[in-house]
């Protein structure tokens, strides 16, 4: 059952996280060609792939709540891991900056854009924010694979 959870958390990882950073980071190209078209679907993944993320998060409480195959009696993680504890505040923060600046600056873009307003001034608060929810996620898959503090 551990394989299964653990394959799920990674299944979950790629096909969720992974098209989320590819849209945070690309999506400043959309702002900068003036692409209303572009920044309302990346506007759209970014919210769709968040919202999809909270899985890979089930999946990582599931798989933290069972029992270590190899240390009987323990359990393979706890909250009280700084791994743990430190991925997910990591990711809370990237779900802020996809939810309450990336998204909401394309959808503002595309209302500029579809009023043939310059979108100038957004092109580099998207491009850094999706620099920084990049950023966020190498961190994760760093701390999920050298475990500090385990």
């Amino acid at each position: 059952m551990v394989k299964l959870v653990f394959a799920l958390h990674l299944l979950f990882a790629i096909f969720a996280i992974g098209p989320l950073v590819h849209a945070a980071t690309i999506a400043g190209r959309g702002v900068r060609t003036g692409d209303g078209t572009a920044t309302a679907s990346s506007a759209r993944m970014l919210r769709i792939y968040a919202n999809a993320s909270v899985l890979v998060v089930i999946a990582g409480f599931g798989l933290m709540s069972m029992d270590d195959p190899d240390a009987k009696g323990q359990k393979l993680g706890a909250f009280s891991q700084v791994w743990i504890w430190l991925s997910l505040a990591l990711w809370v923060v990237a779900m802020g900056v996809v939810q309450a600046v990336i998204v909401p600056t394309l959808t503002k873009a595309t209302e500029r854009i579809g009023k043939q307003e310059s979108v100038v001034t957004l092109t580099g608060r998207v491009a850094a924010a999706g620099g920084i929810v990049a950023a966020i996620f190498v961190a994760i898959v760093f701390l999920m694979v050298y475990q500090p503090g385990h």
